[in-house]
């Protein structure tokens, strides 16, 4: 998803981020695609390289391991501490990020989004799943 990135937006998001961290997450999950994905492996980099002693862990999530052989130009496993493969049982490609997107959300307390209220987005639907999800706290910067 094309997000303008604004200096208000990165300061909010790296507002929720040190809340996170404040309230004891260390384990960051990435799905690799737009730009506020990118935004947010940003930011969390440069705190992890700033403050080593939190143990902040950037963790890669794929539906399907056949999409890293392709050699996916997104893609560097050398910058993530981790690689999890959360495998759908189908092989479309939108569906297996829906779903990728969801297996993210429940291994997750709190969860950062950036999800315009618009029925055929998949981040906004991805939120939607989590809104049903018990005891997780969520962000909508698209809200701020």
């Amino acid at each position: 998803m094309d997000v303008e990135i604004t200096d208000a937006l990165y300061d909010a998001t790296k507002a929720e981020i040190q809340k996170a961290l404040d309230l004891g997450c260390r384990t960051f999950y990435f799905g690799g695609y737009g730009d506020f994905d990118d935004l947010c492996y940003k930011i969390v980099t440069d705190i992890k390289e700033k403050s080593p002693e939190l143990g902040i862990q950037r963790i890669y999530c794929v539906a399907h391991e056949r999409y890293l052989r392709k050699g996916a130009p997104y893609f560097r496993a050398e910058n993530y501490d981790a690689v999890i493969y959360l495998e759908p049982d189908f092989t479309g490609w939108s569906k297996s990020i829906y779903y990728r997107n969801c297996a993210m959300i429940d291994k997750s307390d709190l969860v950062i989004f950036y999800a315009e209220e618009r029925e055929n987005s998949g981040a906004y639907k991805a939120y939607k799943y989590a809104k049903r999800k018990k005891g997780k706290l969520l962000v909508n910067l698209w809200q701020m």
